[in-house]
């Protein structure tokens, strides 16, 4: 009988418990200001990580030995500060797990920071995210290669890297 009663005692403070956090999380997000949304600016750790990807993502058209690769990390700031707001936040939070060490090594599978990191392990994270199981993961490589390749190719001055003659003069 003892244990009965110790076992209801347990789940009535449980529930109690359970009750009390969900009415002080309720009036806390109730009286909490909204956070104000700013624009993103890369950091030198995302630029870093951002010039290692892009590197990769647009082998064979970066020059070697330019500032192609400086250039590719400006075009995608530009095309951050393009995008609604509360996109530049899940782009900065992106970026954020790309940076940090422990989701770096785990998430990523990079055990050295970006600045040493290889080609072949950055291009085998490229390929796992592409193709991962996960959803989420996917989505996060798909806005890579849009953010790196979209503004790269966009710019007329790379057209060339790709044998492109630009738009048909008859169509213009």
């Amino acid at each position: 009988m003892a244990n009965t009663l110790s076992r209801r005692s347990f789940l009535k403070a449980g529930i109690v418990g359970a009750l009390a956090l969900a009415t002080a999380g309720g009036i806390y997000r109730m009286t909490r200001q909204p956070a104000t949304l700013t624009p993103y600016t890369l950091d030198g750790d995302a630029r870093t990580a951002l010039g290692a990807i892009a590197s990769v993502m647009l082998d064979g058209a970066l020059r070697p030995g330019t500032s192609d690769i400086q250039a590719a990390v400006q075009r995608t700031q530009d095309a951050i500060h393009g995008l609604p707001l509360n996109i530049q936040k899940e782009v900065q939070d992106l970026f954020a797990l790309l940076t940090l060490g422990p989701t770096r090594r785990f998430l990523v599978g990079l055990p050295d920071d970006w600045a040493q990191a290889k080609r072949e392990d950055i291009a085998a994270f490229l390929q796992n995210w592409r193709t991962h199981r996960l959803q989420l993961l996917q989505a996060a490589y798909q806005a890579l290669h849009e953010l790196v390749a979209g503004p790269w190719y966009a710019d007329e001055s790379t057209w060339a890297s790709i044998g492109y003659p630009g738009p048909i003069k008859e169509l213009s």
